[in-house]
């Protein structure tokens, strides 16, 4: 018990960069306020987008952002979000509270935040209640460098060039809040929307369709019979949603359902384990992504906050979930090629807070700065011998894990502990490689309901960590303190 097996010698697919990936739905306060201010406000800004975000966003490398939703996507129209601002017509967000939408933020200023942040654009486009020529034309717009109506209009707007958009999603939940559409009825529809979907000018989309939320498998079995088996071409990814949510539980409550939390999290492996085996059978070559594009913990609001804008504090707990959410993305490699935590800022499970000027980083933020090292990097097989977390009559493991070698040829070993009050010694044994040394670094509080505030920004922050020593050139011991998220670094 107790034992990591690291096999560093028999590493084959690459963890895609995208599976660190963020989304940002037009949605309470993430966008406005979050990360669109105004040119004219006083809060430091270029361009209107905040600069206290973007330099923050910068700093983990987020290499893809997801947008204009979520389900405002299925109900937004991209011709209201270009052109002078003041003209630009205001529409109702009908999803997220009823407030009026005034479009200030759109195409133009959504591609002018990816280049600020160094990430790459994933528009979802509106199958729910817009046109397959709407689409169409959207894509034309952002990506055709010749004369054409669309391009004109981008030029006239301010953009010249055309923008390059490799990801593109052809509406979102559809089995929900996207137009409550039974799979086969989204199956004809993708087909008949993604043809439309052009590639202009030596743009290349990659065409990400609804997949399943939760265990949903037998969406993904339609999807994968009905449009993969007859063109993968058609179809490059399947999205999935799942949400670890508490929702009778506010984030900073003492205990805030801790075991039920973990339970969520650690259930993620069964879930991307199941829809990949469905995947398996009709694209055994995995052509096909499994896109987790939305993903994280739902906590109820906060007290005094609009409960349609889902504004939570943001914990240790959290951290953990982020934790083992990502190693369990870094460990199905093969399949999973994207994911996008929900959200960026000020929504669910933020990396960002902001109240005015003020800005703080949340633990999850800290985890994304800290396992920023695996993005392209080689995985590295494990096996895991965990004890168990033990509450009432179930049982989780009480460690994830992953690991990768970087193009430096640093291995990296990320781990969480979920427990509670429990340490966990461990010992990890590298295979094909030698030790000669090691560093590392730790997420961890005193307290399970530990955050940052506006008051106190720095009470969950990464410290280095001295609780690991080489033993052999082959082995290490770790004692990994309870409810801790932990890297590795070894050379």
């Amino acid at each position: 018990m107790n034992r990591i097996i690291v096999n560093a010698d028999c590493g084959m697919h690459k963890i895609n960069k995208n599976i660190y990936g963020h989304f940002a739905e037009h949605l309470g306060r993430c966008v406005y306020e979050g990360i669109w201010v105004g040119e004219d406000s006083p809060i430091p800004n270029t361009r209107g987008i905040r600069n206290d975000v973007v330099a923050a966003l910068q700093k983990i490398k987020p290499p893809v952002l997801r947008w204009p939703g979520g389900c405002f996507a299925d109900d937004y129209h991209w011709m209201d979000g270009i052109g002078p601002r003041k003209k630009r017509p205001r529409s109702v967000n009908k999803y997220w509270g009823g407030v009026i939408e005034n479009n200030h933020f759109g195409t133009h200023e959504f591609f002018d935040l990816c280049e600020m942040i160094g990430a790459e654009p994933y528009v979802a486009g509106n199958l729910g209640s817009g046109t397959v020529r709407e689409m169409r034309d959207w894509v034309e717009y952002i990506t055709f460098d010749g004369n054409s109506s669309m391009a004109d209009l981008r030029r006239q707007n301010g953009r010249d060039e055309p923008w390059k958009l490799n990801y593109f999603g052809i509406g979102n939940e559809n089995w929900g809040c996207g137009g409550s559409m039974r799979p086969e009825y989204y199956a004809d529809a993708y087909n008949r929307y993604a043809m439309y979907a052009y590639n202009f000018s030596g743009n290349t989309l990659n065409r990400i369709a609804c997949g399943p939320s939760s265990d949903n498998y037998k969406w993904t079995e339609v999807m994968m019979r009905e449009v993969a088996a007859n063109s993968t071409e058609r179809m490059h990814g399947l999205s999935l949603h799942y949400y670890c949510k508490t929702l009778d539980i506010a984030a900073v409550d003492d205990d805030g359902g801790w075991f039920e939390l973990m339970r969520k999290a650690v259930r993620t492996e069964e879930l991307i384990r199941k829809h990949s085996t469905i995947m398996d059978q009709y694209d055994p070559d995995k052509r096909v992504a499994l896109i987790v594009d939305e993903w994280g913990t739902w906590h109820t609001v906060e007290p005094g906050t609009n409960p349609r804008f889902l504004y939570q504090q943001n914990t240790i707990r959290d951290a953990l979930v982020a934790g083992i959410s990502l190693n369990i993305f870094n460990n199905h490699a093969d399949r999973v090629r994207m994911a996008n935590i929900a959200q960026t800022v000020n929504v669910l499970q933020a990396m960002i807070l902001t109240e005015g000027e003020k800005m703080i980083l949340t633990p999850t933020y800290h985890v994304f700065e800290m396992y920023k090292i695996h993005q392209d990097a080689t995985l590295l097989p494990i096996y895991l011998d965990s004890p168990d977390y033990e509450f009432g009559d179930s049982a989780i493991p009480t460690v994830t894990a992953s690991a990768s070698r970087d193009a430096d040829g640093h291995i990296h070993i990320s781990l969480t502990n979920q427990h509670p009050h429990g340490d966990v010694n461990l010992s990890i044994e590298m295979r094909g490689t030698h030790l000669s040394s090691l560093s590392g670094r730790i997420l961890t509080a005193d307290i399970q309901n530990a955050c940052n505030t506006f008051e106190k920004p720095d009470c969950v922050v990464t410290k280095e960590f001295h609780c690991a020593q080489i033993v052999s050139d082959t082995e290490l011991k770790v004692a990994l303190p309870s409810k801790s998220v932990v890297v590795l670094e070894l050379s």
